[in-house]
């Protein structure tokens, strides 16, 4: 299962994702906002999208106006891996190198072919799980303690 969330600002993105994950065929819920509302707050779909993620083998996608805010909220939930992702050789690296469990978009400046192929190598790459890459990791969870 993916996730989705996005503000004002990615609204329209996230609902060009979503047309995108119907035609790859993906199960998605779209956690909001489902209007746009330009008093929205970043955080509130990020949360609720990284609850959702964590602790499970299921996927995110959140986009903001940079994806960075989205970024830092979700990666504040314990057992998150968010990371922001502007071309596909950063979306790859982060499935295979930081095993990203969520995918944060910028809405106001990729455009929908870019998003469509990071999208699809980010969810089409898989977590290596090479030694360097465990170690690593361990050493950012250990720091979350």
């Amino acid at each position: 299962m993916i996730y989705l969330g996005a503000d004002h600002a990615g609204f329209n993105l996230k609902e060009e994702i979503k047309k995108y994950l119907k035609e790859l065929k993906y199960n998605f819920e779209d956690l909001g906002n489902q209007e746009m509302d330009p008093e929205d707050d970043f955080p509130d779909y990020a949360f609720l999208v990284a609850n959702k993620v964590t602790g499970t083998d299921n996927l995110g996608i959140l986009i903001c106006a940079t994806g960075s805010g989205m970024c830092l909220a979700a990666n504040k939930v314990k057992g998150i891996r968010a990371v922001n992702a502007w071309d596909e050789f950063t979306a790859v690296s982060s499935r295979e190198h930081n095993n990203a469990n969520i995918l944060c978009l910028a809405g106001k400046i990729l455009d929908i072919e870019a998003t469509k192929r990071i999208v699809q190598v980010w969810l089409g790459a898989e977590y290596t799980g090479d030694e360097r890459h465990v170690r690593r990791l361990g050493k950012v969870e250990e720091m979350g303690k």
